[in-house]
């Protein structure tokens, strides 16, 4: 008999498991209770721009090994384009300064010697000041671990891990903070090329993994919200989905792949994190100048990242509780006004979408970091997986897949 599995959501983290799954044999069923797949990482057709618009522009970097795993195993990976080099350029927004950050192409961070190649106005000795978020404590802030003010700070360590962790970064855990350096900064540029799904999340990330799992047989259902795990002493034996039931047998498994407070709805008695943090993006219909890089870093403004694709300008604002309830007009003229600088452009207004997340990720400080559960239940053929869970990441596209790969391993291990 061909074991099965059940999948709740279909986010990344849940057709990360469901690929892993099926490439190991397993009957594959996933139920996702909206109408599309993706969740978080998800593209759509926008009106107000007439472009297919990503929900939030996610940066992957060429160190994100699950990610990346990931994209080979759906046949997607060429969808992921970027520099062949490791470069960041940015631009100061209060000085008019420009640099680019050139972190090389080998396994150490060599970079770090180069005047030439690090943060304009920072020495070697800045850089080895960092050294106390390598190994620092995830019950530990960020700003007692290390000095958060100076040239090195404002110019890369604020950037960076404000997108990192979607929190300002002095109150954020200093462990997750230190994951992020270890796995991109220390890693030298190998592991630090910039990836954008250039054709969009969907069609790099999502569309390509519910194809593949279609034609292997798995069967994906939308609209088919979980209300309820039926279980006995140790064991989920059901799933009960409002209008139809689903009998787990004894060498059937459950993967719950759904934002925290669903988890719990689920799961009474579940800890899983309470505070969230907005992400603002914004979306320009705008062709961008020839040799505009495809993301650059913006300091001193609102705008954070500003990304080019084909036809548009898009930028993200991390830690953005600040601006969700500022009206939208004036909020698209504010920003606008730092893509002219930042990017070199000018003109009116043009067509324009903002997009809004209001519980984008769990707020990655000290505290509710320390309520991220594992993926390991009281029950011994469930398991969780999300961004959310504890992978020892913020809420990043690696983190999902990472939980995603964690919460397949633990099926797998069951026999």
């Amino acid at each position: 008999m061909q074991k099965s599995v059940h999948i709740i959501g279909a986010g990344i983290s849940g057709l990360s498991a469901a690929v892993r799954l099926s490439n190991a044999g397993y009957s594959v069923h996933v139920h996702e209770a909206t109408q599309q797949a993706g969740g978080r990482c998800r593209s759509y057709f926008d009106a107000a721009t007439s472009l297919t618009i990503d929900n939030g522009n996610h940066l992957m970097l060429s160190g994100n090994h699950h990610a990346l795993r990931y994209a080979r195993a759906i046949g997607s990976d060429a969808g992921l384009v970027g520099p062949q080099r490791a470069q960041f350029p940015f631009v100061d927004l209060t000085t008019g300064q420009r640099w680019q950050l050139d972190l090389g192409d080998g396994r150490l961070p060599l970079w770090v010697l180069d005047e030439g190649r690090r943060v304009p106005d920072t020495g070697l000795t800045d850089y080895l000041a960092l050294a106390p978020v390598l190994w620092a404590s995830t019950e530990k802030r960020l700003g007692d671990t290390i000095a958060c003010k100076g040239t090195l700070y404002e110019r890369l360590v604020h950037p960076l891990l404000l997108a990192a962790l979607n929190v300002d970064p002095p109150e954020g855990s200093a462990g997750l903070a230190g994951a992020i350096v270890r796995e991109t900064l220390l890693a030298g540029g190998q592991a630090c090329r910039p990836l954008i799904a250039r054709d969009g999340l969907s069609a790099v990330l999502i569309e390509p993994a519910i194809k593949l799992l279609q034609e292997r047989g798995a069967s994906i259902q939308f609209g088919h919200e979980l209300r309820e795990l039926l279980a006995g002493s140790d064991r989920v034996s059901g799933l009960n989905f409002g209008g139809d039931t689903v009998a787990i047998g004894s060498d059937d498994a459950v993967v719950v792949a759904v934002p925290p407070r669903a988890a719990a709805a689920l799961l009474p008695g579940l800890k899983v994190p309470s505070q969230f943090r907005a992400i603002v993006n914004a979306h320009f219909r705008f062709d961008p100048p020839r040799d505009a890089p495809p993301i650059l870093g913006v300091v001193g403004g609102l705008v954070e990242w500003l990304f080019a694709f084909p036809q548009r300008l898009s930028v993200t604002i991390s830690n953005g509780d600040r601006l969700v309830d500022m009206p939208r007009e004036e909020l698209a003229q504010a920003i606008w006004r730092d893509v002219c600088r930042a990017g070199g452009v000018s003109g009116e207004l043009p067509p324009w979408q903002i997009v809004r997340e209001r519980r984008a990720t769990f707020a990655a400080t000290p505290e509710q970091n320390a309520l991220r559960p594992g993926a390991v239940t009281a029950f011994k053929n469930l398991f969780l997986a999300g961004d959310w869970t504890a992978t020892g990441l913020p809420a990043t596209i690696e983190g999902s897949v990472r939980s995603g790969d964690r919460a397949a391993d633990l099926v797998l291990a069951m026999h």
